[in-house]
């Protein structure tokens, strides 16, 4: 794991000392991401630049470190991540006897620049198993090729920036990075500022910056001078994926799918577990990363080194349930009992860890955990993307059930009730709480407002995207902006064949799943120079689980059920089943306590308009109501509060 950083420029002109200049200073925005050394290559010439920081995992030796030349010379590579398969992509080399190789080291990334002189670069991502930005220069065809893993594991921004002979290709791991070139422009997009109110986080290939994109997961971009204009492909589609899963499935009984399942993770596991570092695992006692651990610890000699933290606070504490299945598993469990204060004491840090603003609350225990795990070991595994990938999440049953309830009913008649039931206030529908169902619980008010958003729902796809949207009309907050779309707004794959869950699943899989979830492990875990793995990405997994029915995931009620059933030939069912508890902090109420001051620093009316970003009127509404506790706006005041202290920390 390391990050890099880069540039194209379009008109050369640096000397070969003020490239190394450049590189370095954009290199040390960075060196979390590779504390263990740097390394810096350009052809002034061309007006082309690589710079890499290191955190050796493999191969620790010099023969190790980057940017790395091809055996020809040919090719110049600055890559960051793991390629799980590398020792078997070797092999394959050596039989298929393409190239002669004498190997300096025992580094995947020699073996990366080993496949592009024998295969071409396209198929040798095409061949490898792992996690991976990767920027290669070809010197003979003066071309430059950024790559990007299958499901977005790891960063890649680029963008033109700057006019005329100043103008450069910018590319690197974080946005900090880029900032630190000459040509870097600065320019809030607001329109993907909107994208980030309505979700949480900046979306499929937009950034906070004009100018600056995301490579989206499973593609790959050449560029030249000669050819300015990025021209962008995919090498890998998460849609199609999904679409021949369902339309192919499982052959097997729902028994052999579990078998299947076990093979698959096992061997998925044991290549994740290769590392010349010591390596653990982040353990909460769910299902997901109950059964990585499960499967590193029947893999191992040794106790696996695993991590939990935990809150004082009832309701946001699953310490007690990984303690439990740690001392079944005989792992070396390590926990921490965070408190409030040393909770409030990351929030400055966000900022700079996350380089463009992201509201994902769950931030903040990510980045503890982390920060406990490096502690002890340098790498670490996780349980994510398991909810996606095996119906995890209540949101898509919930969903399909509103949609086939509602969906009866014509959509005037829907809006007019939306209308009735925003007519009233909150308080008067909490003080009507005692006639309506019970299973509307506590907030009647609150729930039922948030519920009559919905009602005027066109289809089920207009409905999900409502349920997972902080700020359901994010362009009216912010000033001057017009939301762009997404996979869930008009730009929608083709997912044909799939059913309303399943549907739901795979905009999971290349929305929220690459933009929240693996943006938020990524930037907290290299925010203290961890790296971490997800087993359940290894693309095999991937494909083999989407190949199952919906009724095999999703089997009589019961949500990931192959998963489950792996889990249970490990750790007794009692350990597990229990309701799904969130990542979470209790963010609403600090909002009222320790953090209201900084909050309403942030918030003030008059720095709303003099930074001319948002409309103040909305926001005080919320942060007014909210104080009162009439109402729980917890999501929405944290997306405008992780902005401004984004802001802030830009101009500091």
């Amino acid at each position: 794991m390391c990050g890099f950083t880069g540039y194209l420029a379009a008109n050369p002109g640096l000397t070969a000392p003020q490239a190394q200049q450049v590189l370095q200073h954009m290199a040390n925005a960075i060196e979390h991401r590779g504390p263990d050394s740097d390394g810096y290559w350009a052809d002034p010439a061309v007006g082309i630049g690589l710079a890499h920081r290191r955190l050796a995992i493999v191969d620790l030796s010099p023969a190790g470190a980057q940017p790395m030349a091809s055996a020809s010379g040919r090719y110049v590579l600055a890559f960051n991540g793991e390629i799980y398969n590398h020792l078997r992509l070797r092999e394959a080399l050596e039989r298929e006897g393409k190239v002669t190789v004498n190997w300096r080291g025992h580094s995947d990334t020699e073996t990366l620049l080993a496949g592009f002189e024998a295969w071409g670069i396209e198929e040798t991502l095409q061949r490898a198993n792992g996690m991976f930005a990767v920027a290669v220069w070809d010197r003979a065809e003066r071309v430059l090729t950024l790559a990007r893993d299958r499901l977005g594991e790891k960063p890649l921004y680029y963008g033109w920036q700057g006019q005329g002979t100043g103008a450069a290709l910018l590319f690197g791991s974080e946005l900090s990075a880029l900032r630190r070139h000459p040509a870097f422009a600065a320019e809030v997009n607001r329109d993907a500022l909107a994208l980030y109110m309505r979700h949480n986080c900046i979306g499929g290939e937009h950034s906070i910056y004009s100018g600056i994109h995301k490579l989206a997961p499973g593609h790959l971009l050449s560029v030249s001078t000669a050819r300015p204009e990025p021209v962008v492909r995919a090498w890998w589609s998460g849609a199609e994926v999904a679409a021949r899963g369902v339309a192919q499935p499982f052959a097997g009984s729902p028994d052999q799918a579990v078998d299947a399942l076990e093979v698959l993770l096992r061997d998925a596991v044991a290549q994740q577990m290769m590392a010349d570092v010591p390596l653990g695992a982040f353990l909460s006692g769910g299902i997901d990363s109950s059964t990585v651990v499960a499967l590193m610890q029947a893999q191992s000699s040794r106790p696996v080194r695993t991590f939990s933290i935990g809150f004082h606070e009832e309701g946001y504490n699953e310490a007690e349930h990984a303690k439990a299945v740690a001392q079944h598993l005989g792992t070396d469990h390590t926990e921490l009992y965070v408190t409030a204060q040393q909770a409030l004491d990351v929030i400055p840090r966000l900022p700079t860890l996350y380089s463009e603003p992201f509201a994902d609350s769950s931030q903040i225990p990510t980045f503890l955990v982390s920060q406990l795990a490096r502690q002890h070991v340098t790498v670490s595994l996780s349980g994510d993307a398991g909810d996606e990938l095996f119906c995890g999440y209540t949101r898509y049953q919930m969903t399909a059930g509103l949609w086939s309830k509602v969906s009866r009913l014509p959509r005037p008649l829907r809006l007019a009730a939306a209308g009735v039931i925003r007519g009233l206030p909150t308080g008067v529908w909490d003080k009507l709480g005692g006639v309506l169902p019970a299973s509307l619980g506590a907030r009647v008010g609150d729930k039922l407002h948030k519920g009559a958003a919905l009602l005027g729902s066109r289809s089920v796809a207009d409905l999900y995207r409502g349920m997972v949207s902080h700020w359901t009309d994010p362009a009216s907050v912010v000033l001057g902006a017009s939301e762009p779309a997404t996979v869930l707004a008009g730009a929608q794959p083709d997912l044909a064949g799939l059913g309303d869950v399943e549907r739901m699943m795979a905009l999971d899989m290349l929305s929220y799943l690459p933009d929240d979830i693996l943006a938020k492990v990524d930037r907290a875990a290299m925010g203290v120079s961890l790296e971490t793995r997800v087993p359940f990405l290894d693309h095999r997994v991937v494909e083999f689980a989407w190949s199952l029915p919906l009724d095999y995931k999703l089997r009589q009620g019961v949500s990931k059920w192959p998963l489950r059933q792996v889990l249970y030939r490990h750790v007794p069912r009692e350990l597990i089943e229990r309701p799904k508890m969130g990542f979470g902090v209790p963010i609403d109420h600090w909002l009222r306590g320790p953090l209201r001051d900084w909050a309403e620093s942030l918030l003030s009316e008059s720095r709303l308009r003099q930074e001319r970003f948002f409309n103040p009127a909305p926001i005080r509404q919320k942060w007014a109501e909210h104080f009162s506790g009439s109402r729980n706006w917890q999501h929405h005041l944290w997306d405008v509060l992780m902005f401004q202290a984004w802001l802030e920390a830009q101009h500091a």
